[in-house]
């Protein structure tokens, strides 16, 4: 229902999915009110009604590509993978979400909303894909702490080192998606950093004197 209590004549799934795409290849600051009516066929009034302003609508489409394209990242909560082969699925489904022809290349969370025009004030959208960078990254920290604390890990592995090294190979795939590299050169390039973790305990990194 709309908020006025009058039903809806358009399928919000539908227009979510249409401005998900146009975010995802433009980014947020490059995407106008135009270019989302014109994507998802509703008027400003239709637009406003159901989502409030663009800020919301991109909060939107962001949940629905966490909840579709985005769910990739999800492997690295299956407690019963170790955190090697979670983040091996982690690494290679995502390369090959962000290289999959079908839809936008790179990653929306990773690409949209990072920088703003000079005056402008897009805090709250900046802090919508912050927000789940920081969610990967808590669970990629999750995973290793769970293998140091079995034993899979050695009990001094520096757990925000793996992390952020991780983490930060995630992050770039987008950029090196977008500059043109090869889908098989990432996937050899994280099958070198998992050899990280296949190393053996005395080599995985360890606290650094201050």
């Amino acid at each position: 229902m709309s908020p006025a209590g009058r039903p809806r004549t358009f399928d919000e799934e539908l227009a979510l999915e249409a401005a998900m795409l146009l975010f995802w290849r433009q980014g947020y600051e490059a995407t106008s009110l135009a270019q989302l009516r014109e994507a998802t066929g509703l008027s400003s009034a239709s637009l406003y009604g159901a989502f409030g302003s663009k800020e919301g609508l991109f909060t939107r489409a962001v949940e629905h590509y966490i909840a579709g394209p985005g769910s990739v990242t999800d492997v690295i909560t299956d407690e019963t993978l170790s955190a090697r082969e979670a983040i091996a699925r982690l690494l290679h489904g995502s390369i090959d979400m962000q290289t999959d022809p079908s839809h936008p290349r790179g990653c929306l969370v990773a690409l949209s909303a990072t920088v703003e025009a000079h005056g402008a004030d897009h805090s709250g959208v900046r802090e919508v894909v912050a927000a789940r960078r920081a969610t990967d990254r808590a669970r990629i920290a999750a995973a290793i702490t769970r293998d140091v604390a079995s034993g899979e890990l050695a009990q001094d592995t520096d757990v925000d080192a793996v992390t952020t090294m991780i983490h930060g190979f995630l992050l770039g795939i987008s950029t090196q998606v977008c500059d043109g590299v090869p889908a098989r050169q990432l996937h050899s390039a994280a099958d070198t950093l998992l050899g990280h973790l296949d190393a053996p305990r005395r080599h995985m990194p360890g606290p650094q004197p201050a």
